[in-house]
């Protein structure tokens, strides 16, 4: 049994369909434990990572489990791990835990989270990626109220991962003791602009959707209507000062999987309804 946490996010209902393709059991968790759109054979259940109770039950026979970082409970909640038997965990990370900054507040989470699972006892695998190709789904109104398209950063590259190979890495380090004890850095094929994506959109969709950059004043107001101002800085430690490069194009996804990692041209492709 493969408890899975976070199963209707974008990493986690990957990796509850790559599980049940593999004909492996699974738990698919969530905070309303809902079946809808789940894989026949899939167990929805509920639990708050916040509330280490309510994750307990779900623990029991299961094998191994794939972790969401920074909850209030994820101490308690691996340490109930180790006492129910699970012999490892995946955690989604990210590649800013490298930096080893725990002044910025994205970065600090995760090495917290990270820090609480190598003491945990239980083997582990931490999957690092870069930032996220459905990070684009952000300019989804924009782009069905017109064809100008406004993006922070606009000078700054990143090799950005699909959700998809996030979970098929995690699928490989759940199932084989092969991945025990590394953190593995994930990125997708490319390092491209915030244009050459809005470019992309516009092929897949058929539209002449122009790209504008935003003044980083005006990236700060828009970010911090959407998220605490901490993450907004921290974004801007990454982006703006340069505490973190995620252009940098890696193999892992290919070695670990046996294939390339998809392009974001094929993320807009399968995600076109969105738009």
């Amino acid at each position: 049994m493969f408890l899975v946490t976070g199963a209707t996010g974008n990493v986690g209902a990957e990796l509850v369909r790559a599980l049940a393709e593999a004909g492996e059991p699974v738990r698919a968790m969530s905070r309303a434990g809902r079946a809808d759109g789940l894989p026949p054979g899939v167990a929805a259940v509920a639990g708050d990572l916040n509330r280490p109770g309510t994750v307990r039950d779900a623990l029991d026979g299961a094998r191994a489990m794939f972790l969401m970082p920074g909850y209030a409970g994820q101490r308690q909640i691996l340490a109930d791990a180790r006492a129910a038997g699970v012999e490892r965990v995946v955690m989604l990370s990210g590649k800013s835990a490298g930096t080893g900054d725990t002044g910025n507040a994205v970065a600090g989470y995760l090495i917290d989270a990270e820090a609480a699972v190598r003491e945990s006892g239980l083997a582990w695998t931490f999957l690092r990626p870069t930032s996220f190709m459905s990070n684009a789904l952000q300019l989804a109104d924009q782009i069905r109220n017109g064809d100008e398209v406004r993006v922070p950063f606009p000078d700054v590259r990143t090799a950005d991962i699909d959700p998809y190979d996030i979970a098929r890495v995690a699928l490989r380090a759940l199932l084989s003791d092969e991945y025990a004890g590394q953190a593995l850095e994930l990125t997708g094929p490319e390092a491209l602009l915030p244009a050459d994506r809005v470019r992309v959109l516009g092929e897949v969709l058929g539209r002449d959707l122009r790209p504008v950059g935003l003044a980083h004043e005006e990236a700060r107001v828009e970010m911090e209507a959407r998220m605490p101002k901490p993450y907004v800085d921290a974004f801007f430690g990454f982006f703006v000062d340069g505490t973190l490069d995620e252009s940098t194009v890696l193999p892992t996804v290919r070695e670990v999987t046996g294939r390339e990692p998809r392009t974001f041209a094929q993320w807009a492709r399968g995600h076109a309804d969105a738009f």
